[in-house]
């Protein structure tokens, strides 16, 4: 990447900038958790007044991230597996067409507990329609929507084979002797690390909130080839204000204030 970078200078000034690259199409493949866990309510309540569970809280997200995401670009397409023990095809085919899309999700519902989540398949089924992306010019990104607090999720998949990105919405419960949320987190990152062409993002909610599911949905929004790293996100940004500086001009006494 070194040579695709320069500092342009004029003026007295200094900035930094990008060669100009062609920026591709998506078809982004969503894969969405049906294990029982994915059945437990929320703290957000739903339009007939009952707590929302996660699952149709994964919906509402994922229509709402589809139209973004064509209002955006017309040319992106979806598709849909789920994942139980591992990955099955939901929907194969990748539209463009949103009411399409949206079909495909409105009679998904949760099995029963699964026990395991091997990603295998997935990652499989990923590498195959990357293929046939590239050869369209586009790329190929997965969006897994994991929901499980006890079980981290495995793989059997080459280091050194990176066809597409991956991302993951992670929904859990509090820490408890009885779960492990931190080591699926931990799992989760390492398999994104390990199959990501690009710079694969990760967001966990165990908030039980709906905000706290489709803000980091509306940074997933983001293209894989236009990214920072996840580490210098600052976004969304909380409001906030800051105390005016007192007499003394000393910065130790400015505080921000969460509103």
């Amino acid at each position: 990447m070194e040579e695709d970078r320069a500092a342009v200078t004029g003026g007295g000034a200094c900035r930094y900038a990008l060669k100009p690259a062609r920026i591709n199409s998506e078809d982004i493949l969503f894969c969405i958790d049906v294990d029982a866990e994915s059945m437990v309510e929320m703290k957000t309540t739903g339009t007939n007044g009952r707590p929302l569970i996660r699952m149709e809280c994964v919906k509402q997200a994922i229509i709402l991230f589809i139209h973004n995401k064509l209002s955006i670009n017309p040319d992106h397409r979806f598709a849909f597996t789920t994942l139980s023990k591992s990955a099955a095809w939901l929907k194969k085919e990748f539209t463009s067409d949103a009411e399409s899309a949206v079909a495909s999700l409105r009679g998904l519902s949760a099995t029963k507990s699964s026990g395991r989540a091997d990603l295998t398949l997935l990652f499989r089924a990923a590498a195959h329609e990357a293929k046939i992306s590239r050869a369209q010019n586009r790329i190929l990104r997965v969006i897994l929507m994991y929901c499980r607090s006890s079980v981290r999720p495995t793989h059997d998949w080459p280091l050194n084979q990176k066809f597409f990105t991956l991302d993951v919405m992670y929904l859990h419960d509090k820490p408890s002797p009885d779960n492990c949320p931190q080591d699926v987190y931990d799992s989760l990152v390492d398999a994104v690390e390990h199959v990501s062409e690009y710079e694969g993002y990760i967001f966990e909610s165990g908030q039980g909130l709906a905000r706290s599911v489709f803000k980091p949905m509306s940074m997933l929004l983001s293209h894989p080839q236009q990214r920072c790293a996840q580490d210098d996100l600052d976004i969304p940004r909380s409001l906030a204000k800051k105390v005016p500086v007192t007499e003394t001009g000393n910065s130790e006494d400015i505080q921000t204030i969460s509103q």
